[in-house]
């Protein structure tokens, strides 16, 4: 599970950077590059959307009827809705209006989203017993 979100991070990541470059003299390399990390991203992103149904019935209903790690699970559970809902936006909406404003808001979030995993990781170890 780890492995598909850091893939799904760096390349989100990696295109911020290649999308930088795109008018730059490798404009073309640039270009290339971020078409095929946005598909990566995209089928990451795909796994990850598997992987965060399977943590409903597997992490989060046992985690929330122990009273354990709520507000950082909560935080994870909105910061994903978050990112689902503007990949979405991003995906099907043709607003040239609400694309920057969408865009914004996604990278924001997928930026933020692995301190906070981390955060969740970390208190969520600390709070369990060893077996």
């Amino acid at each position: 599970m780890y492995t598909v979100f850091v893939l799904l991070f760096v390349s989100g990541a990696a295109w911020l950077l290649a999308d930088q470059f795109k008018d730059s003299a490798n404009g073309e390399l640039w270009q290339a590059a971020g078409a095929n990390l946005l598909m990566v991203h995209g089928g990451a992103a795909m796994a990850t959307l598997l992987l965060l149904g399977a943590l409903f019935p597997l992490h989060m209903q046992r985690a929330w009827r122990a009273h354990k790690n709520r507000m950082t699970g909560i935080a994870m559970v909105t910061l994903n809705t978050i990112l689902v809902v503007t990949s979405f936006g991003l995906y099907y909406l043709g607003s040239e209006m609400l694309r920057p404003w969408i865009s914004d808001a996604h990278i924001a979030v997928g930026l933020t989203l692995p301190i906070l995993l981390l955060i969740h990781i970390v208190l969520g170890r600390r709070g369990s017993k060893p077996l």
